[in-house]
């Protein structure tokens, strides 16, 4: 997408936002409440127009073949979309209803998507008696049904407890496995961490970072080495070494700076030699939490 720009009144969600996804990767937007993540999701899935700006999704102009588009997309939203006067095997059958499907493919195809996401023993149960994760459960098998190539995930997981939340994680990559695209939306900083390989950090309808979940975290300073000691005499030798000054708040510990990889690692190593005894090493740094506050302004209402 190219120059993508969306305003209600004049209120802009969107500010000339461009993005590359590539095919079979999970793409992460991250934001603030507001933030325009959704926003984008409605437009590449044909829901809403851009006011300006220009996107392809899998080969298709999204505003000239936006037949097509809808052809090769599966969505879902940050709400349940099934029926709940529906039992959850007649709300597959609904879909494929929906998209043409041949009556023996409907059925062997609900059948198979129903026992992939674990809800064939509930399959004639309305989804009013599922639990939360059953229904999103049941919410992506439905978008499964025309097999798309690219799904948009918006919020996934929100309302999950810990359980459903990585049930759905493993689905998410199970479907990357297969090679499907998928563009999500969360505002779990671990989700993202999890599951994106690369992510876009959207803040009042601008794209301020982008990049894999490493390379944000690189761009935050903070990184170090923590290194701690049996005793005061391995400290003290330990800082003259090093040049480290020692903190009388951190008991047996200094901290020094790490610029990244096993290079630094192994320099600080070589410099305490084999004479200084570490009692316990560990790298800390930045994680998507503090890329998030350190890069978007205050949260608003969306």
């Amino acid at each position: 997408m190219n120059g993508l720009r969306k305003a209600y009144g004049g209120k802009v969600v969107l500010d000339s936002v461009d993005l590359t996804i590539r095919e079979g990767e999970v793409f992460a937007l991250l934001g603030p409440n507001g933030a325009g993540k959704t926003t984008i999701v409605r437009i590449l899935s044909t829901l809403i127009p851009p006011d300006a700006g220009t996107a392809g999704v899998m080969g298709h102009d999204l505003l000239a073949e936006a037949g097509a588009v809808r052809a090769v997309i599966g969505v879902t939203g940050q709400f349940s979309a099934v029926d709940n006067l529906l039992t959850g095997e007649e709300n597959m059958l609904l879909i494929g209803r929906l998209l043409h499907l041949p009556a023996a493919e409907r059925r062997a195809r609900t059948a198979r998507l129903l026992e992939r996401f674990e809800l064939g023993e509930a399959a004639r149960q309305t989804p009013a008696t599922y639990s939360g994760g059953m229904k999103r459960r049941l919410d992506i098998a439905m978008t499964l049904m025309g097999r798309p190539r690219l799904i948009f995930l918006d919020e996934p997981t929100t309302g999950l407890d810990p359980r459903s939340r990585q049930t759905m994680w493993q689905q998410i990559r199970d479907l990357v496995a297969e090679g499907v695209t998928i563009l999500l939306t969360t505002q779990y900083l671990e989700e993202a961490d999890q599951l994106a390989d690369r992510i876009a950090l959207l803040d009042r309808g601008r794209i301020v970072a982008e990049g894999t979940p490493e390379e944000l975290k690189r761009r935050i300073p903070g990184a170090h080495i923590r290194l701690r000691f049996a005793d005061l005499a391995s400290l003290d030798a330990a800082a003259r070494a090093l040049g480290a000054s020692m903190d009388d708040g951190e008991e047996l510990e200094l901290r020094v700076p790490y610029e990244g990889g096993v290079r630094s690692l192994r320099e600080v190593l070589a410099r305490l030699g084999d004479d200084i005894p570490v009692e316990d090493l560990s790298v800390q740094t930045p994680d998507l939490d503090d890329v998030f506050f350190a890069l978007t302004g205050n949260p608003s209402k969306e």
